[in-house]
């Protein structure tokens, strides 16, 4: 769903006056109230930083808070994962929240007293572990979420089930984890269960205090992908001896590219193949017996993501046959993450409350090649998924450290524009507005 100008004028003339986000109502006066609180708690949380599926004390932390709420508790799920239950005093519909929880293995470079200093094992390797990707800020958002509506609890007609997600960035090698297996456990079948579910995330290339919502499909499908070129080892002055699969891995690669610029349909949407890691050979004047590559796929639509599976594997395995060499193409052995749809008719429904909420700091995002696991979520029930900007005004987007990098920080503003989002999202749903 893309609005010309005069449509989305319409919608926010329909939702009322282009009031601020603090507009007097009966809950502007609460989500102010939790801010400090939202601050020190994400200040906390990135401080003490676990990665995929070892988010021990992270859950431990999270469910003490909720709990002080008085709401129902539930830890262990999907290994790490946190699940709390408000029950409003007014019968009324189900909805769910989501925050994720995991770190990445990155060593921080920002200079803030609350820097991570952690160390964590990643695939056998000593590393950094920070949250550089805002899921620090996902949980501290979603706890004042659950404060805000706890002290409403009396007037809520229905129920808020929070989900804090273990191990979005996946799971270790051999693991389950994620939203896959939170499905899998049935977080989203259980009573109570859920119609609709919201989540968010926080982002570098947008401006605090802004909102981007899209219907359709907003985040890529990923799924990882190795191909293993298997030649005929030989001495480096005489390959007509062998058949070298460093050339045919490199033909592969060219012949990959041709995939997304020649053979999808670029005006559906966008795909992408990268190979982002080589390895073959042991010395400069021997050609090697095989050669492996790493990379990614990536589809804004599970037709073109199936179609994209059939053509890489197609054109690596005919490019290697041609030379004499063979391909073993895997997919999907570790990552395999769905796109993320927004339904159309969920979106719909709150804009207007997006609308109201924000005014003119909220826009039609375009979607992205990044991938979310809120995408299990939202093939089970209709989901809307929105991005919250972080950048400090006035700062150059070019001069800000990018989602997943060391020097990844945020204006904390964005966490009360995440928290008026969630808040103002479950009250307006559960009230059938």
């Amino acid at each position: 769903m893309r609005l010309p100008r005069a449509s989305l004028f319409l919608l926010l003339a329909a939702a009322g006056p282009l009031a601020p986000a603090h507009a007097a109502d009966e809950l502007t006066p609460l989500i102010d109230g939790v801010a400090p609180a939202v601050i020190a708690d994400r200040r906390y949380l990135h401080q003490h930083p676990e990665l995929s599926n070892r988010e021990f004390a992270t859950a431990k932390y999270l469910a003490g808070k909720l709990r002080a709420l008085k709401l129902e508790v539930q830890t262990g799920v999907a290994h790490t994962g946190v699940v709390a239950v408000l029950r409003g005093g007014r019968p009324g519909p189900v909805i769910a929240l989501r925050a994720d929880m995991d770190a990445l293995p990155v060593t921080e470079e920002v200079d803030v007293p609350f820097r991570s200093t952690v160390r964590g094992n990643y695939d056998g390797r000593e590393v950094g572990v920070m949250h550089a990707c805002g899921h620090d800020g996902h949980m501290a958002i979603l706890l004042g979420v659950a404060a805000v509506l706890a002290a409403k609890r009396e007037e809520l007609p229905g129920t808020v089930k929070f989900i804090f997600q273990p191990a979005e960035e996946s799971a270790p090698l051999g693991e389950e984890g994620g939203a896959q297996l939170m499905v899998k456990e049935g977080v989203l079948a259980r009573d109570p269960k859920p119609e609709a579910i919201f989540g968010l995330h926080l982002f570098s290339q947008y401006e605090v205090g802004t909102v981007g919502y899209r219907a359709g499909g907003v985040m890529a499908s990923a799924d990882d992908l190795r191909i293993v070129v298997k030649g005929r080892q030989t001495h480096g002055a005489a390959p007509w001896q062998g058949i070298d699969p460093i050339v045919v891995a490199s033909q592969i690669v060219l012949g990959l590219q041709t995939i997304p610029s020649r053979q999808m349909d670029v005006t559906r949407a966008p795909t992408i193949v990268t190979i982002g890691k080589i390895e073959g050979g042991v010395r400069d004047n021997i050609i090697p017996d095989q050669v492996q590559m790493k990379g990614t796929l990536r589809a804004l639509d599970e037709d073109m993501r199936r179609q994209l599976h059939e053509r890489v594997t197609r054109t690596a395995q005919d490019i290697a046959q041609a030379s004499g060499a063979s391909a073993e193409v895997h997919i999907s052995e570790r990552h395999a993450y769905p796109v993320t749809v927004n339904d159309a008719q969920l979106t719909q429904k709150m804009l207007p409350t997006l609308c109201r909420a924000f005014g003119e700091r909220l826009f039609e995002a375009r979607p992205m090649l990044g991938a979310e696991d809120f995408s299990f979520f939202a093939r089970e029930i209709p989901g809307l998924f929105l991005f919250v900007g972080v950048r400090p005004k006035g700062a150059d987007p070019d001069s800000v450290g990018a989602n997943h990098s060391p020097r990844f920080s945020m204006d904390e503003a964005a966490l009360q524009t995440g928290v008026e989002a969630l808040t103002r999202l479950s009250w307006d749903y559960l009230h059938g507005r």
